[in-house]
């Protein structure tokens, strides 16, 4: 079941937006303020988040800077261009003002829920797992299949400690008989032609990890 934060601090709104939801059959977590959301985020998964900009504590857009990787749909009285266009400039997937029609909501989550399963986003990077393809602040780039299939498990694997016997059984398959260096020699690939020498780090005695982004 798909899991969804909702950040609003009108609990009567807060509360037709989860009977909206379960309407999908989501799972719904709701915070009141923005703190309370950073809090949640950081202990839990979301596939979505619902967010309110005029919050206490911590507003909306300053919410969005510490939350990452994860789809926002905005969800505001402001309605003017300005912060519409701040909203989805800064990394909101979609911006809806209030009043708003509950299925209407139901149905732009619903996109965008669906929309996940086959787009992943890292920092400046994109991938779309439909189209096979990776684009970088726009620009596509060329992955050699393998290359497209090892990214694409560390993306699916964020801050998670791969071995290589994983990254073998999952890209190449168990039955292979390549080395592990291969394995080394496409994780200099990816750090070299996505630029992130960084960002996909060497585990010592066990593989490798893509950090969580800060």
């Amino acid at each position: 079941m798909k899991k969804i934060l909702v950040v609003e601090d009108e609990k009567n709104i807060s509360k037709l937006i989860k009977d909206t939801l379960s309407l999908g059959k989501y799972e719904v977590e709701c915070a009141f303020d923005g703190q309370e959301a950073v809090e949640k985020a950081k202990e839990e998964k979301f596939d979505l988040i619902i967010l309110d900009i005029m919050l206490p504590k911590l507003d909306g857009f300053e919410v969005m800077k510490v939350i990452k990787n994860i789809p926002i749909i905005f969800l505001s009285a402001k309605n003017d261009v300005s912060s519409i266009v701040k909203g989805l400039s800064e990394g909101g997937q979609d911006y809806m003002t209030k009043p708003f029609e509950p299925l209407e909501l139901l149905a732009r989550v619903e996109l965008r829920i669906s929309n996940k399963k086959n787009v992943f986003e890292y920092k400046n990077i994109v991938v779309n797992d439909e189209e096979k393809t990776v684009y970088k602040n726009g620009i596509q780039i060329n992955l050699t299949p393998k290359e497209y299939e090892l990214f694409l498990l560390l993306l699916s694997n964020i801050g998670v400690a791969l071995s290589r016997e994983t990254i073998l059984d999952k890209v190449w398959g168990i039955d292979t008989d390549i080395e592990t260096r291969t394995i080394d020699y496409h994780i200099q690939q990816l750090r070299k032609k996505l630029e992130l020498k960084s960002e996909i780090s060497t585990v010592n005695k066990i593989g490798y990890r893509i950090e969580k982004i800060n």
